[in-house]
C-alpha cells in the first residue's frame, strides 16, 4: 500500500511540474519520404569514397554501426529489446510482447512504445531492435514471448501501435525476425519449407503491416533459411517481398551471425551485416565491385538506405541522448504497470473464487516464480530493471497490514537438489567416480580421476566461448532409494554442452547439441534400499565443468514448513511457470512446467481449496495433471517490473482482468494443428534439418474452428474471463463502396463493475474455390464500459478482408459469393452472426 501511496504522489508531482505527457515534448515524426531528406542524402552520397561506402555495409563493435566523419555521419548505437532498452546499464522492464498482445490494445502498444522511445533516448540508443512479430506456431519455441500470438492481424496491428510510439521519440524500431522464424531449437541451421500461400497469409502480414502502415525504419533478418535460403541471402523474399513488393526504404540488417555468403547477402538487398562485415568483407565487396560482378547502383541503394534512415531520424542533427530524460522514470513505470493490468488473462475462476474478499485474513504466497520477481524471460530480451515488483511483494504491499501474507519458495532450488544428493563410487566411497578424458568422445585412458561428492557446478550461461582443447567427462557410482516411490532425476548444463544420463544401463536424460538449453528432469519408480547404477556422460563446450546433477524423492520435494503454511490460510496463491534459465531465446523449453511444479500444485490444492495459481510463460503448458483440481488460473505471460503490483490489483479486485489470449491454449501437444511439422526429421550429416509448415493456413484457431469434431482447445483464442459480463446485439452489415463492408453492432455490460471487452469480427467464406478456414479474424475493437452501459461499435473491413493470397497470379483474390461474418468475444463464441454476398 505505501508502495502505491508513494508512487501516485511522485506521479501527481511529475504532473503538477508538467513533465508528465504521453510522448517526449520535443519529439520527432519521421516521415517515410521526405524529399528534403532525399536530397541530403544524395549530397552526402556524392562525397564517399567507394571505400568508404563499403565500410558502411558492416556494423562495429558489436552494437554500432560505422561512423563517417566526413559526411557527419556518427556511429548508431543499437540495444536489443525488444519489451525494453537492455542496454546500457537497468532500464524498465514492460510486459512481454505475447503480453502485450493478450491486451488487444493498440494503442496501449503506442503509448509502450514511446517509453521505450524515452528511455531508448535517455541512453542514447538510436535503434531499438523489436519489435518481434513472428507468430506463435507451438507453445515450445524458446521466443515466443517477444512476439504477439498466432494471428496476423492482432500482431500487425499491436506492433504498428508500438512501432509509431518507439519512432514518434526519434529512435527506431526494427521489427524482426524476417521471416518464419517459429522456433528455436536449431535456429541457426533450419531450413522452413513453407508454401507461398501460407508464407502470404500467415507469416509475412504483420512484418508488411510495419513496413506498409508503421513506416518502420529497420528490419531484421532471422537465422533460419526459408525454402533454402538464409532469409540474408533470400533474394525472392528480402528483396522482391520486402522491398520491391511492399516498397521499404528503410534498412535491411542481419540478425547478429546470421549472413553467411557475402555475395550472396549482397545480391539479394542486405544492407547492413551485424555485428560486423564477417561475410560482406569489405575486400570481397571491393574486388567484386571493381570487377563489375556486384552492381554499384546497388551499393548505393544500400548506403542511400542507411544515410536515408540516420537524416529521417535526426541522428545529424541533434544528440541521441537526452540528459534531461530521467533513466528511471515513474512516468514509463506507470505505462509498465497498465501494460500488465491489461495483459493479465484469467481463465479459470470457478465458483468466484476471484477476486479475494474481506475473508481472506491469512494468504499463503507459495512458489518458485512468487520471487523474486521475474520481469522478462531470458536472452535478449531479458531487462535488468532498477527495481521490480515480485508476485510476493506486489501482494503485500497491496494489502499491508489488513492481511497476513506468509510466504514459502515452496521447492528446492536445482543447485539445492545438486548439493544435497548423496551417491557411492563403484567401489563403495561417498559420491561419484569423475573421470575425465583429453577429447570429447571419452577414448583412450582418462588424463584425471578423481571423486567428486556432488555434481554441483551448474551455471545457467549462454553464448559463452567455446574450449580450444576439448574434454569429455564421465561421472558413474549408485544411487540407494530410501524409500518405494518416485524419484525425480534431474540434470543441468548450458550453452552448447551436450550430456546422456543413464541409469541402469538405460538413457534417461538426453542433451543434444543446441545454442542453449534448460534444466532437464526424468521421474523414476524405484524401491527402497534396491541401488541403481549411475553414469553421466558431459562434453563441455567450455574448458570447464558447469554440470549439474541430483536425485530426489518426490515425497520429499515439498517441505513441511510449506504444507503448514498453506493449511493456515484462508487462500493460497501458487506462483509457478518459466524463468529466464527455463525459457530463453536459442533453444525450445519443454511443454510441461518445469521440474517439481505439478507436484507443488497438487499438493497445495490437496491442501487448500481456494489455491490459485499464476502462470509465467511465453505460451501454453500442460494443464492435464492440476487444471481441475484448482478453482483459479491466471495467466501472468512475462509481466515486467509492475507485474505483481497488477496481479495484486487483480486478486484483490482493484482491476477487473481484461486480457483475452492471442493464442490458442491447447489441452496437450499433440491437440496441436503443427503438432505432426513441427520438429526437424533426422537429416545426413552436413545437411540442413528442415521443417515442413504441413499444417498450411491452418494454424491455431483457424484449424480448431475448421474441424470442429477434432479435438478443441481448452481456452480458445480471444479468451479471457472479466468479473463483469457483456453481452453482444444488433449486428448489422452494409456494403460502402466496392471494396468496403461496415459491421456494426452493440456491446453491453451486463454485470455490476467496470470492465473491458473486446469485441472480435470474424469473417468466413464458404463458397472459395480454395480451401480457407472456416474463421480468419479481420476486425477487433476493446471497449471500455461501466455497469449497463452500452456502446455502438462500428468496423470497417476492407477487400483484404475477403480475400485469400492466389498464388497461381500471385496477388490477393475475393471470389464472389457468400461470406460469414461473426461478432464476439472469442474465436468460438460469436453469438452474432450474419450473411453478406460479394458480387466482385
Amino acid at each position: 500500500m505505501q508502495h502505491r501511496i508513494l508512487k501516485q504522489l511522485a506521479l501527481s508531482l511529475c504532473v503538477a511540474l508538467g513533465v508528465y505527457s504521453t510522448a517526449y515534448a520535443d519529439n520527432t515524426t519521421p516521415a517515410p519520404d521526405d524529399p528534403a531528406v532525399e536530397q541530403r542524402v544524395d549530397t552526402m552520397l556524392a562525397k564517399l569514397t567507394l571505400e568508404q561506402k563499403v565500410e558502411l555495409l558492416g556494423g562495429v563493435d558489436n552494437f554500432f554501426t560505422h561512423a563517417e566523419p566526413n559526411i557527419g555521419l556518427p556511429a548508431m548505437t543499437m540495444s536489443d529489446g525488444p519489451y525494453g532498452v537492455r542496454a546500457p546499464g537497468p532500464s524498465t522492464a514492460y510486459m512481454a510482447g505475447i503480453g502485450l498482445a493478450a491486451s488487444w490494445d493498440p494503442a496501449l502498444a503506442k503509448d509502450v512504445g514511446a517509453a521505450m522511445g524515452r528511455d531508448a533516448r535517455a541512453r542514447g540508443v538510436n535503434f531499438l531492435l523489436g519489435p518481434g512479430v513472428n507468430m506463435y506456431r507451438a507453445p515450445q519455441n524458446g521466443r515466443n514471448m517477444e512476439y504477439f500470438g498466432e494471428d496476423p492481424l492482432l500482431a500487425g496491428n499491436m506492433a504498428v501501435g508500438l512501432i509509431e510510439g518507439v519512432q514518434s521519440q526519434g529512435v527506431v524500431a526494427t521489427v524482426k525476425h524476417f521471416a518464419a522464424n517459429n522456433s528455436e531449437y536449431d535456429r541457426r541451421h533450419l531450413d522452413t519449407h513453407i508454401d507461398e500461400r501460407t508464407l502470404r497469409e500467415i507469416y509475412l502480414p504483420a512484418f508488411e503491416m510495419a513496413v506498409k502502415q508503421g513506416h518502420v525504419g529497420a528490419v531484421m533478418s532471422s537465422y533460419n533459411l526459408v525454402n533454402g535460403d538464409y532469409l540474408a541471402e533470400n533474394r525472392a523474399i528480402s528483396d522482391g517481398i520486402l522491398k520491391k513488393d511492399w516498397g521499404f526504404n528503410g534498412i535491411f540488417m542481419s540478425d547478429w551471425g546470421a549472413t553467411h555468403d557475402g555475395l550472396k547477402a549482397f545480391n539479394a538487398g542486405l544492407d547492413l551485416e551485424m555485428p560486423a562485415p564477417d561475410a560482406m568483407k569489405p575486400e570481397l565487396i571491393l574486388d567484386n565491385l571493381r570487377s563489375g560482378k556486384l552492381s554499384q547502383a546497388m551499393l548505393d541503394d544500400k548506403v542511400r538506405r542507411i544515410l536515408r534512415t540516420a537524416l529521417r531520424f535526426g541522428f545529424l542533427d541533434r544528440s541521441q541522448k537526452d540528459l534531461s530524460l530521467p533513466l528511471y522514470s515513474l512516468q514509463n513505470d506507470q505505462v509498465a504497470l497498465t501494460n500488465a493490468l491489461e495483459g493479465l488473462v484469467l481463465l479459470k475462476n470457478d465458483h468466484h473464487v476471484l477476486p479475494f474478499d474481506a475473508s481472506v485474513k491469512t494468504l499463503a504466497v507459495i512458489g518458485p516464480d512468487a520471487d523474486p520477481a521475474i520481469s522478462s524471460a531470458g536472452g535478449s530480451s531479458h531487462i535488468d530493471t532498477f527495481q521490480a515488483q515480485s508476485v510476493l511483494t506486489g501482494i503485500t504491499h497491496r494489502v499491508g497490514d489488513k492481511v497476513n501474507v506468509l510466504y514459502s519458495r515452496g521447492l528446492p532450488s536445482a543447485m539445492e537438489v545438486f548439493k544435497k544428493s548423496t551417491f557411492s563410487t563403484p567401489d563403495g566411497k561417498p559420491g561419484l567416480l569423475k573421470e575425465t578424458f583429453a577429447n570429447d568422445a571419452f577414448q583412450g585412458k582418462p588424463s584425471n580421476s578423481a571423486v567428486d561428492p556432488q555434481v554441483d557446478l551448474w551455471k545457467p550461461e549462454l553464448w559463452t566461448t567455446p574450449a580450444t582443447q576439448r574434454q569429455s567427462i564421465r561421472w558413474t557410482g549408485r544411487f540407494m532409494p530410501t524409500h518405494d516411490g518416485q524419484y525425480m532425476f534431474l540434470t543441468a548444463a548450458a550453452s552448447e554442452d551436450t550430456y546422456t544420463l543413464y541409469v541402469d544401463g538405460k538413457p534417461v536424460i538426453m542433451q543434444p547439441h543446441r545454442e542453449g538449453q534448460a534444466p532437464l528432469y526424468a521421474t523414476l519408480s524405484l524401491h527402497a534400499n534396491q541401488p541403481v547404477s549411475i553414469r553421466l556422460d558431459y562434453k563441455p563446450d567450455v574448458d570447464y565443468s558447469r554440470m549439474g546433477f541430483g536425485v530426489i524423492a518426490i515425497d520429499d520435494l515439498i517441505s513441511a514448513d510449506t504444507k503448514k503454511i498453506a493449511k493456515m490460510a484462508d487462500a493460497a496463491v501458487v506462483a509457478v511457470g518459466f524463468d529466464p534459465t527455463s525459457e530463453s531465446e536459442a533453444y525450445d523449453r519443454t511443454f510441461q512446467l518445469p521440474w517439481g511444479q505439478e507436484a507443488l500444485i497438487e499438493a497445495m490444492a490437496a491442501i487448500n481449496p481456494r489455491t490459485v495459481v499464476t502462470v509465467t510463460s511465453g505460451g501454453g503448458y500442460a494443464t492435464d495433471g492440476w487444471l481441475d483440481k484448482v478453482p483459479a488460473l491466471l495467466q501472468n505471460w512475462y509481466p515486467g517490473q509492475e507485474g505483481g503490483t497488477a496481479i495484486a490489483q487483480v486478486l484483490f479486485g482493484e482491476h477487473s482482468p481484461e486480457g483475452k489470449l492471442p493464442i490458442s491454449f491447447e489441452r496437450q501437444w499433440a491437440d496441436n494443428p503443427t503438432h505432426d511439422w513441427y520438429d526437424a526429421p533426422s537429416h545426413p550429416a552436413g545437411t540442413n534439418p528442415s521443417v515442413t509448415y504441413g499444417e498450411g493456413v491452418f494454424l491455431g484457431y483457424r484449424w480448431y474452428t475448421s474441424h470442429p469434431d477434432k479435438a478443441q482447445p481448452l481456452f480458445p483464442f480471444g479468451y479471457g474471463l472479466s468479473y463483469t459480463s457483456f453481452r453482444f446485439a444488433n449486428l448489422a452489415t452494409k456494403t460502402v463502396a466496392p471494396d468496403q463492408v461496415e459491421v456494426s453492432f452493440d456491446v453491453t455490460n451486463t454485470g455490476e463493475r467496470d470492465g473491458a471487452e473486446v469485441a472480435q469480427v470474424y469473417v468466413g467464406d464458404p463458397s472459395a474455390k480454395v480451401a480457407r478456414p472456416a474463421r480468419e479474424l479481420k476486425a477487433f475493437r476493446k471497449v471500455r464500459l461501466k455497469p449497463g452501459q452500452t456502446q455502438h461499435v462500428t468496423l470497417q473491413l476492407d477487400r483484404r478482408a475477403f480475400a485469400y493470397y492466389d498464388v497461381t497470379h500471385h496477388d490477393w483474390q475475393v471470389d464472389p459469393g457468400l461470406f460469414k461474418v461473426y461478432v464476439g468475444d472469442a474465436s468460438n463464441n460469436t453469438p452474432l452472426a450474419a450473411s453478406l454476398t460479394l458480387k466482385h
